[in-house]
């Protein structure tokens, strides 16, 4: 019997390829900037050379697993963020808020140090024991093109972020 379970068309399977070790265990918004964190690989799959060149870089990428958002809380329309009605109602999909449909999270950090089979970044909004489903450096030739723009309710809920 073939142990590959059976995928359906258009399924997609992940596995963490390592966790988030942070002092930060509840799951609050705001003042991420300081916080050190350690992204810890997994050993049964990777090595020590997987993380060469990442300390090269200013600033990497990481996505996530917001492994802690229950099912039930899990958002597929409009809502105001953070539930403040002073913000306008927009759609879960103009948010980046944890409660998405795929629970996916997306943060870009700066890497302090690689050990071994540990990197240590600043700046991580994920918090302990999160599943890292991978790690990507910054280049600025994949940051936006043109000029930035958006909203006045996200720079005012982004205030005190990082």
């Amino acid at each position: 019997m073939d142990p590959t379970p059976q995928r359906q068309p258009g399924s997609v399977t992940l596995r963490p390829i390592g966790q988030v070790v942070s002092p930060r265990g509840e799951l609050i918004d705001d003042h991420w900037g300081e916080v050190p964190s350690v992204i810890r690989l997994d050993g049964a799959v990777y090595g020590e050379e997987a993380l060469l060149g990442l300390a090269d870089f200013s600033h990497l990428e990481v996505v996530f697993h917001f492994h802690r958002v229950p099912e039930e809380e899990i958002e597929t329309g409009a809502r105001h963020p953070r539930g403040n009605t002073d913000w306008p109602l927009v759609g879960i999909f103009a948010q980046r808020s944890k409660d998405r449909p795929n629970r996916l999270g997306v943060s870009r950090c700066t890497p302090v140090k690689v050990d071994g089979m540990e990197l240590h970044v600043l700046g991580l909004d994920a918090v302990d024991g999160t599943p890292v489903l991978d790690i990507k450096p910054y280049l600025h030739e994949f940051g936006p093109r043109g000029e930035l723009r958006q909203p006045q309710w996200s720079a005012e809920l982004m205030s005190a972020y990082y």
